[in-house]
């Protein structure tokens, strides 16, 4: 599986220039704005799940990939998921230091990092291109692997939603091992892909925001939630509308972190 082995690489100054720029666009109290109304995605194939989220590798040739902060990313945006609860990314980090890991290399690793953390699954991903300047252009990789509770079943891949983007979908797997992959190239040039941020700013609340949906075009941070989350779209599906109102009560995002 090559998508996991790889160069890994991380940068202060990517991270430094994202919070250089929201600092510039929007202001200390702009940047704290939350949604009101968050996407939610539910995840009725796998069934509920403990997830570990591996530190992102870096496959896009750029050294601007902050890759812990890439996973911070991913893991609030995985507390979308319905019936997923997250351990926290340092906690995941802390277990491959003890154990020497730089990078998870395989389904062996990626199962035996579940193990330790007390997951059901690792997501591991990788940031397969890089372009953070208007429009914005991010590839994204990503697998998910680990053992279905009890015994589990196989993934429908027809009742996957997928993203838009430059290729990819989920695809079935296994009970144990690859349960769920996607990758797509997310280039916000395309109208597809730009009507999809448009969607998920909205549903975001960025109406309130002086910049709309562009908030999420010319922020690094913001694009890469846009990424995770239409990555997770295809990885678990999307809630319908109805789905999102009558599960609106069901439990804050925070309140899906695993204590561990």
């Amino acid at each position: 599986m090559s998508m996991i082995s790889g160069n890994q690489g991380g940068f202060a100054a990517g991270r430094t220039g994202a919070v250089g720029l929201l600092l510039a666009l929007c202001g200390g109290a702009g940047c704290t704005q939350r949604a009101t109304a968050p996407v939610r995605i539910t995840s009725e194939r796998l069934g509920p799940l403990t997830i570990a989220v591996a530190p992102a590798l870096n496959h896009s040739g750029s050294p601007d990939v902050d890759v812990e902060h890439a996973a911070d990313e991913m893991a609030a945006e995985l507390t979308q998921v319905g019936g997923v609860r997250v351990i926290p990314v340092s906690r995941v980090i802390g277990v491959m230091q003890e154990r020497g890991w730089a990078q998870v290399e395989g389904v062996g690793q990626a199962l035996e990092l579940a193990s330790l953390t007390g997951a059901d699954a690792v997501l591991v991903f990788a940031i397969t291109a890089y372009n953070p300047y208007d429009p914005p252009r991010v590839g994204v990789s990503a697998q998910l692997i680990g053992e279905l509770p009890d015994g589990g079943g196989m993934l429908d891949p027809v009742a996957l939603a997928g993203s838009p983007g430059e290729g990819g979908s989920p695809s079935s797997g296994p009970m144990r091992g690859v349960l769920a992959e996607a990758s797509a190239v997310f280039d916000a040039s395309r109208e597809d892909v730009l009507a999809d941020v448009k969607t998920f700013a909205a549903r975001r609340n960025a109406g309130k925001n002086p910049y709309g949906h562009r908030w999420y075009l010319v922020s690094q941070r913001r694009y890469l939630q846009y990424c995770c989350h239409a990555t997770l779209r295809s990885l678990f599906g999307e809630a319908s509308d109805d789905a999102v109102g009558k599960d609106a009560d069901a439990g804050k995002p925070a309140d899906r972190v695993a204590k561990r």
